[in-house]
């Protein structure tokens, strides 16, 4: 008989978040606050993270908004510092900064699309990772969850660059979560699938934008917050949202000569005809 893994109470954990200014971060850190968790917000807009500081606190919540730009490693450690200084621990930390800039590889320029890309999504994560793990290390116990994408899975034309970084995530997250499972810390790598955020607002001139009705397959960004709270209160391996995107996987892994083949010609072809 299967038991299932009882909630864990989040009441008074310090959950650290990178990427908190918009999107999942933001709205994962109002149900965090909401759980009765100590919320630390960090992106670069400080502006932005102290108007969702002042929302959490008139809500009742407790945060504290903290700048950082995760691609510099001396923000990363005068932030976990800071941290430190003022919770004396940090019990959950969820790794969601990033961002995507898709086309095809010739057109990305090699250092806002491609460099930046790869030292946000993957080596940004990365090195907080690093600065917040000897602490929980100590202590012996935490919960790391680290935001990839189905594109960690299966690398879509256009996506090229982002699926590399998020390829590596999945690699970090598993590796890491094998090293440190033994000495009382969870690592958990959380997959979701396209999303309604300000993520696609910042993808560039994707021809991935031009694809009918892509929308309705869209999930809603306080629907992917609320599994990323959930994976925090039952801590497990993975997380691939929606549910039926483990079929397309699946598929993919099964049969990747046919994936090749129906992307070739119902997306690239179409939309590379200066190249045919």
């Amino acid at each position: 008989m299967i038991m299932r893994q009882m909630a864990r109470k989040l009441e008074n954990k310090v959950v650290l978040i990178t990427g908190a200014s918009s999107g999942f971060g933001k709205d994962a850190a109002r149900l965090f606050a909401k759980e009765g968790c100590d919320v630390i917000l960090t992106a670069r807009r400080l502006d932005r993270l102290q108007t969702l500081a002042d929302c959490i606190q008139d809500e009742g919540g407790t945060a504290l908004a903290v700048p950082c730009d995760v691609s510099s490693r001396a923000d990363i450690e005068v932030m976990v510092q800071t941290v430190l200084d003022v919770y004396g621990k940090i019990d959950i930390l969820f790794n969601n900064a990033g961002f995507g800039r898709l086309d095809w590889l010739d057109r990305l320029e090699p250092e806002r699309d491609i460099e930046t890309q790869i030292s946000v999504n993957l080596i940004g994560l990365i090195q907080v990772t690093r600065a917040v793990l000897p602490h929980m290390l100590k202590r012996g116990s935490g919960h790391i969850i680290n935001m990839s994408s189905v594109a960690g899975w299966i690398a879509p034309p256009t996506h090229s660059v982002y699926a590399a970084s998020k390829h590596g995530v999945r690699g970090f997250t598993d590796a890491l979560r094998r090293e440190v499972q033994s000495l009382g810390l969870h690592v958990s790598g959380i997959y979701p699938g396209p999303a309604i955020t300000e993520f696609g607002q910042h993808t560039g001139d994707s021809p991935y934008k031009k694809i009918r009705g892509r929308h309705l397959l869209y999930m809603k960004s306080d629907y992917v917050a609320r599994r990323v709270v959930g994976l925090a209160k039952r801590p497990r391996r993975r997380l691939i949202i929606p549910w039926w995107f483990r079929l397309v996987l699946g598929f993919e892994y099964l049969f990747p000569g046919v994936v090749d083949w129906f992307l070739d010609r119902t997306f690239v072809r179409p939309n590379r005809s200066d190249h045919y």
